[in-house]
């Protein structure tokens, strides 16, 4: 009679258990965060530094040169100006916080910390989704304080709860896309000052873009570029949302490109992580 042992389930202590695993992690994200809150206050308070700067100070100027109805003055100029900036600044809210998911991931990585949780018994893809879920919550966080600013300062969406529910939808698969892509940052990160710079040219490209001024305004090359980069349908489509007009075609394809940044930063981050695990 042969004594090998019939195939089986495991028995419970030796399974993965990835939703028990990724919501561990997450609680560790989000202890961490509330122990250092400078980190949100820093990621905060750079849109909105940016938010008072192109208001206030820039605000007269380029709210005149947007055309439409005609301004009395700069304080009205800068009136129409913050409906038109208040997106850019919101998607910066996003890529500032996406710059903290990249230090973070580097600080675990030098320190150590993931290559313990590579030896411990828990589900690998656990120690990467607890990263993104917290930094997906640490978004929502920061946006609701920048859009508060933004409201204070004058900004006036005209979306109802319908547009209002459509672009917080929005904003979750914005930030989902753009986190994966920074833990993806934050793997090959060599060190936290590494990480902290990989992801800057996320802060940049809504400068680049719709942002701050329409892209007709832009030299031929440089309106191209601005045309046919992913933040400016991303722009465009939360503008759209946010003062209950039109999205067009900005819609779908704001949606692709985060479609293609979610699932690369996703593929990228598993890959590296796989890499480093099997040295």
């Amino acid at each position: 009679m042969s004594t090998r042992p019939l195939a089986g389930p495991a028995p419970a202590a030796l399974r993965f258990h990835p939703l028990r695993d990724s919501v561990t992690m997450l609680r560790r994200n989000l202890r961490r965060m509330v122990r250092y809150p400078s980190m949100t206050v820093l990621l905060v308070g750079m849109p909105v530094v940016f938010l008072l700067l192109f208001v206030y100070v820039f605000g007269g100027a380029l709210g005149a040169g947007l055309g439409g109805p005609v301004h009395d003055g700069a304080a009205d100029a800068r009136a129409g100006y913050v409906d038109y900036v208040a997106p850019a600044i919101i998607l910066m809210t996003v890529t500032a916080t996406v710059q903290g998911t990249a230090i973070s991931i580097a600080m675990d990585m030098t320190e150590g910390v993931i290559a313990r949780f590579r030896t411990m018994h828990i589900a690998r893809v656990s120690v990467l989704t607890g990263h993104v879920l917290g930094s997906v919550i640490q978004a929502a966080i920061s946006l609701v304080i920048v859009i508060g600013v933004a409201l204070l300062v004058g900004f006036r969406p005209a979306a109802g709860p319908a547009g209002w529910l459509a672009t917080a939808g929005f904003l979750v698969a914005v930030t989902f896309a753009l986190v994966w892509l920074s833990v993806a940052l934050g793997q090959v990160s060599t060190s936290v000052e590494t990480a902290s710079n990989l992801p800057m040219p996320l802060m940049l490209l809504p400068f680049l873009g719709s942002g701050f001024v329409p892209t007709d305004s832009m030299p031929a090359g440089l309106r191209w570029f601005a045309e046919h980069q992913p933040f400016t349908p991303i722009i465009e489509t939360l503008r759209g949302l946010l003062m209950d007009q039109p999205v067009g075609n900005n819609g779908w394809i704001a949606l692709v490109w985060c479609a293609v940044i979610g699932l690369g930063g996703y593929l990228w981050s598993k890959w590296l992580f796989n890499r480093e695990a099997s040295r």
